[in-house]
């Protein structure tokens, strides 16, 4: 993708290229429903074309939001969800902080030592995190050795606690419901590659519209919308 042109050579205008892979990100949408929805406005657009464009962009949405993120606290509460692949149940790591706000995420093919290690590597580089005081996990064996080997590694804060305590977790398990609610419509995903890409863009898209957005709060939608237009320039 060309940053200073990333519609180039596209066959719709830029504005109805986003407000699809907006609208597919956002609600709980199939591409053959906005197929239909563009049909009734008067545009053909193939639901595979459509597919095309979220896959390009949706990645490309979560790349460009990243440096507006808030911070957020020093509270994590880090747990995986099932996420189905070509029908077999593969895992995203997600972790939000004590306010509900997301910290980050990680889709990977096992759940193990190896996995969760990498999935707390990448919050703690994540450039709108703060260093953690705590870090709340389930009943997981292997977070325990990931955190002991990362505070080893000085990775991680020796004065960092974790804690395994399930009730405390509550509140990224309620999160989860998002991004199920976004895969669901679809059945699950036909390979690896295509979830990577368009989980990228649901937790982004989740991130906005919890008002995670420097200047732009929960419930702005207007502001909300706009913010995604400045991204590509599209705004006036």
């Amino acid at each position: 993708m060309d940053p200073k042109n990333p519609f180039k050579w596209r066959h719709f205008e830029k504005e109805i290229i986003l407000l699809n892979v907006r609208w597919y990100l956002r609600y709980a949408l199939t591409y053959r429903d906005l197929e239909a929805m563009m049909l009734e406005r008067g545009l053909k657009v193939a639901h595979s074309t459509i597919y095309r464009w979220v896959q390009a962009y949706a990645p490309e949405i979560e790349k460009r939001s990243r440096p507006k993120l808030r911070k957020t606290n020093d509270s994590y509460r880090v747990d995986e969800t099932y996420i189905k692949v070509k029908g077999k149940w593969k895992y995203l790591y997600r972790a939000v902080d004590s306010q509900g706000n997301t910290i980050d995420f990680l889709f990977r093919a096992k759940r193990n030592k190896d996995a969760a290690k990498l999935f707390l590597k990448k919050m703690l580089k994540s450039g709108h995190t703060t260093a953690p005081r705590v870090i709340t996990v389930d009943k997981n064996p292997s977070y325990p050795v990931a955190v002991k080997e990362l505070k080893s590694e000085r990775i991680l804060s020796k004065d960092c606690e974790i804690r395994q305590i399930k009730y405390l977790n509550n509140i990224v398990e309620q999160d989860h419901r998002f991004i199920k609610r976004r895969v669901k419509p679809g059945l699950g995903f036909k390979s690896f590659h295509t979830a990577v890409r368009t989980l990228k863009g649901y937790e982004m898209m989740n991130m906005i519209r919890k008002g995670q957005i420097e200047g732009i709060k929960k419930g702005e939608i207007e502001k909300q919308i706009k913010f995604i237009d400045n991204l590509f320039a599209l705004a006036a």
